[in-house]
């Protein structure tokens, strides 16, 4: 609320509160004269618009000079301060989102040994968030307007350009990234964005997403590190379910045992607790079976001492329908 108050939109509010107050007393002024209401508002919108059209019914009695002449002083002084915080508030506005883009473009300058990810829908988005959470630098690439709000709503840095072009991939710091993960949902983007990424960059890891299992090739022979086919995942799944019900059932309720890797979230319940501590708060839920600290690398089997870190990757061993003990993973209230 104080940044509103501090802002031109107060003045912008003000402004209009002020005009049409005087407008509305001048409206009464003139029909407590004997005028009728549309010959009043018609009256009031000339004069303090200053068109200086002849005036709708003569001015003759004093009460009728005095309301207009109020009326000429407050209404013209109102609107020329309601143009003037109106200028103000686009003038500002532009210059700040000006700043804005220049401060984030000289952000994205600085960045070393970050993450491109090209395109901010379902799987970038997704992608994203995982990546803020284990503690990783990334810009994200889309040109997309309406989603670009929803990335700087979200504090991600981003830039407004087609991941298809070397400009914007350069622009993004692709010579100084350590990794670029292209989810477009179109296969031909993703070569082209995979090969002209590798072009620029020889030995960045690239991951791409593909539609169609016949693009893998394509996509490892422009560069690509790893391929991710988000639908044949999926069709697999579904697969099992369908040919080997009972199998699939089995696996899910009664073996029920499933590996997961996940990031232990800035401000999350379980960082600072050890190993011990957390098997023990969400027994029978999972146990741990190593993290992976960026800093130190892989540590298989972890010490019952050892403690949880932010970023850390957390790879556990647990049953299914284990929603509510993964919460201490993420940031928030466990």
């Amino acid at each position: 609320m104080r940044s509103l108050l501090n802002s031109p939109i107060r003045n912008l509010l003000g402004g209009v509160v002020f005009v049409l107050t005087v407008s509305s007393l001048a409206v009464i002024g003139y029909t407590s004269q004997g005028w009728s209401l549309g010959d009043a508002v018609y009256m009031v919108v000339l004069t303090v618009f200053t068109v200086g059209y002849d005036e709708v019914e003569p001015v003759t009695t004093g009460p009728l000079r005095a309301i207009t002449m109020g009326l000429i002083v407050a209404g013209c002084t109102g609107m020329i301060f309601l143009t003037g915080a109106l200028v103000q508030f686009i003038t500002l506005s532009g210059i700040q989102e000006l700043l804005g883009h220049k401060q984030m473009n000289r952000q994205i300058e600085r960045l070393r040994n970050h993450v491109i990810i090209c395109g901010f829908g379902r799987i970038g988005s997704m992608l994203a968030r995982e990546l803020k959470a284990g503690g990783a630098e990334f810009v994200i690439l889309d040109r997309n307007a309406e989603r670009l709000e929803e990335v700087r709503a979200l504090g991600y840095l981003c830039l407004h350009a087609d991941a298809s072009e070397e400009s914007a991939l350069q622009q993004a710091g692709v010579k100084h990234a350590r990794a670029l993960a292209t989810v477009l949902p179109d296969d031909a983007l993703n070569v082209f964005i995979t090969l002209s990424a590798r072009n620029l960059n020889k030995t960045m890891t690239i991951i791409a997403r593909g539609e169609s299992p016949s693009t893998v090739t394509k996509l490892q022979y422009a560069g690509a590190n790893e391929v991710v086919l988000p639908a044949h995942i999926g069709a697999e799944r579904m697969a099992e379910i369908i040919l080997y019900p009972n199998a699939a059932r089995a696996m899910h309720h009664g073996l029920g045992l499933e590996l997961e890797l996940v990031v232990a979230e800035q401000g999350c319940a379980f960082i600072g607790r050890t190993v011990a501590e957390i098997e023990k708060a969400v027994d029978p839920a999972f146990f741990i079976v190593a993290i992976d600290r960026p800093a130190h690398g892989l540590m298989a089997r972890p010490d019952g001492a050892t403690r949880i870190e932010p970023t850390d990757g957390v790879v556990i061993l647990g049953r299914a329908n284990r929603a509510e003990a993964l919460r201490g993973f993420q940031a928030g209230p466990a």
